[in-house]
């Protein structure tokens, strides 16, 4: 079993406690309260901020056939999540400019900017992310919420072309062959950091 195939196994009970939180259940009909959504966009808008840099961070380190690949998901999550995150903000009246992380988005931010010091450990840490929200949107996907707005969110993450980013860094973590009892507790506590984040106020 590869690395990334023994984190896949950590993580499947993981993401149904995602499936089951109100927020994300919110989101899959359609129906979440608008300032919960809201809250959650400013802070998640804010996550991603960071999430460029761990990815920055790392490429300043990465092997030169995983360089090209890091590049390209900061520059995806920078243009395309940040901005598909400006257009719902908008259609909710978030405010990123004037957003403030939260407890549990300091907290994740601060973890994945730590172990991207090194290499192997930061794509386990942050690979979560990656993977948890590629299954929410696939799963999602498959009974998609009637209103436009949650619709397009689950569309973003049910992408093709996102779920082929996730597979990328998983073979990025095998080709690394971080030490598995590390990678596992890493990725373990970053699902930990995914399932607070749902509950941000």
């Amino acid at each position: 079993m590869t690395v990334s195939e023994r984190l896949h196994a950590i993580g499947r009970p993981l993401l149904q406690e995602q499936l089951d939180h109100p927020t994300v259940a919110g989101i899959g009909r359609g129906d979440l309260a608008e300032p919960v959504f809201r809250s959650w966009l400013e802070q998640d808008y804010l996550f991603l901020l960071d999430y460029v840099r761990v990815f920055a961070r790392l490429a300043w380190q990465a092997p030169a056939a995983h360089l090209g690949d890091l590049v390209d998901l900061a520059h995806t999550t920078y243009h395309d999540e940040l901005s598909l995150h400006r257009r719902m903000s908008a259609e909710f009246g978030a405010d990123l400019e004037g957003a403030v992380k939260g407890p549990a988005c300091a907290a994740y931010t601060g973890f994945l900017l730590e172990s991207a010091a090194s290499y192997g450990e930061g794509l386990a840490a942050l690979y979560p992310c990656m993977w948890g929200y590629s299954n929410l949107g696939q799963i999602l996907a498959k009974n998609p919420p009637d209103e436009p707005r949650f619709r397009a969110w689950v569309d973003t993450y049910a992408d093709p072309g996102f779920e082929a980013l996730t597979v990328r860094i998983a073979q990025m973590i095998d080709e690394v062959d971080p030490d598995p009892a590390r990678a596992e507790a890493l990725f373990t506590e970053g699902m930990a950091h995914e399932l607070a984040f749902w509950s941000v106020p």
